[in-house]
């Protein structure tokens, strides 16, 4: 796989304090969380946690994408919604990874104008692009 180059417009920085048991702040200030591991691992799920830090950017991300898409395709996709479902565990490996579902829900276009947009918004999207061929993404129409 060869490492894409890029002409960078904006950087975006935060700083981590005490891993997944602490806090995380973006540089400017404008996010500030205490993370917790979820309940599920053993943690006290009383914080965020990465994994939700990750799907609300990963969704973010992807229906600007879908919003790229579908004006060059000039399809209306007021009232879309995406959802995206980080899940984490252990690899065959014994470290741990990621998998994403993606669902997009599209109200005012057919199903196939849906997933064609779903499809194009997935090679747009810069979140797709940085984990493409290295974690599942799955993508839903809903």
């Amino acid at each position: 796989m060869t490492i894409q180059d890029i002409s960078v417009a904006y950087t975006a920085v935060a700083t981590a304090e005490n891993g997944r048991d602490g806090r995380v702040a973006s540089d400017d200030g404008k996010l500030d969380v205490v993370v917790n591991p979820p309940k599920e691992m053993g943690g006290s799920g009383a914080g965020t946690n990465p994994e939700q830090l990750f799907a609300a950017g990963y969704s973010a991300c992807f229906q600007g994408a879908l919003g790229v898409v579908a004006r060059q395709e000039k399809a209306d996709i007021s009232g879309s919604t995406v959802t995206a479902a980080v899940s984490i565990g252990k690899t065959a490996a014994g470290g741990f990874g990621l998998e994403v579902a993606i669902t997009a829900t599209i109200p005012n276009v057919d199903e196939e104008t849906a997933r064609a947009l779903v499809e194009k918004a997935h090679q747009v999207c810069p979140y797709s692009n940085a984990t493409r061929g290295n974690i599942k993404v799955e993508l839903t129409v809903a």
